[in-house]
């Protein structure tokens, strides 16, 4: 099938935005926003972040997840997409069919309009990005940068549930983590206006909570101190070796974000309002660095906070 016919086929009924123009042109209008507009982009390679045999269908979910836990972290709601698809020869057109659906509903689940992108022949393999916007809860994005030293650090969610399902899936045992893995569980919508209410540093953790707790704290000119018992993990680690694997791995794609001690209790208010599991984790320091405790005492941390983008022979790891 050619790359016209696939764009006709499969994407165009997707692409019901006005400024998408059916996909019939080589651009997107933008449609108009009052607030300030994000925008980020996340890409997946066969064989670096998936493995080959995983569903195409989990792969939609997982690119637009990826996508929208950096415009939820930003305060900001997910609005217009661009997907860039390498597709190999090799990969028969229904399993095209099962991604298009599956990519579909999950536009529609965040209320994302498709406007465009474009579609290649992939030899080496499936190759996934997605280019997403999102428009701002308030009147500016929340950033890494803007925390201060005393700043609560809180994470939503759970933390090592798609570590625990790597580890099953490797192992071969069956587990309910590794639905997690292939489609990781992000927070409602609603986070987004909870982040832009309150936090003064915010991202979403993708690379490990520790090595993005530590990349928040210094964009942020800050050091950050952790207790790693308080770590809301999906399941409770044997102790401390496991509690820092769970830490360090990534895949969580939940929000971590710095907010003043003053806005506790309205935060915490409001996230119950929202049904957003929150949970304090630690806070800032003037201090740079990382200082984390476990169970009352000083941990001595690993060489490796977290997944490290480009380095050889780590990577390969990453499913």
């Amino acid at each position: 099938m050619s790359e016209r016919d696939w764009i006709h086929r499969y994407f165009a009924p997707l692409a019901r935005a006005p400024g998408a123009a059916g996909l019939l042109d080589d651009t997107a209008e933008l449609a108009p926003a009052a607030r300030p507009v994000l925008i980020t982009t996340d890409a997946m390679v066969e064989g670096v972040h998936f493995q080959a045999e995983d569903p195409v269908a989990s792969l939609a979910r997982k690119l637009v997840r990826v996508n929208v836990s950096d415009i939820l972290s930003g305060g900001a709601l997910p609005r217009e997409a661009l997907l860039t698809l390498g597709w190999p020869g090799s990969r028969p057109e229904a399993q095209l069919a099962d991604f298009a659906q599956a990519f579909g509903d999950e536009l529609g689940a965040w209320g994302i309009s498709l406007l465009g992108g474009d579609t290649v022949a992939s030899p080496a393999g499936l190759f996934l990005s997605l280019t997403l916007t999102g428009v701002c809860e308030g009147t500016a994005p929340i950033r890494r940068v803007g925390a201060s030293p005393g700043d609560d650090l809180w994470v939503t969610g759970t933390i090592g549930a798609a570590r625990l399902g790597f580890r099953a899936r490797a192992a071969g045992t069956a587990s309910p983590y590794i639905a997690s893995l292939l489609e990781p569980v992000l927070p409602g919508a609603a986070a987004a206006s909870v982040v832009a209410r309150h936090a003064s540093a915010a991202m979403d953790v993708s690379d490990g909570l520790l090595g993005d707790a530590l990349a928040l704290a210094a964009a942020s000119s800050c050091g950050a101190g952790i207790t790693l018992d308080e770590v809301p993990f999906a399941a409770p680690p044997a102790g401390l070796a496991e509690a820092l694997d769970l830490s360090t791995w990534g895949d969580d794609y939940q929000l971590l974000l710095a907010a003043p001690v003053s806005v506790r209790g309205r935060l915490e208010s409001d996230a119950i309002s929202a049904g957003l599991g929150l949970t304090r984790i630690g806070h800032l320091r003037p201090q740079p660095g990382l200082s984390v405790s476990y169970l009352g005492r000083a941990v001595n941390l690993p060489e490796t906070l977290g997944f490290e983008h480009g380095r050889i022979g780590v990577e390969a790891t990453r499913p």
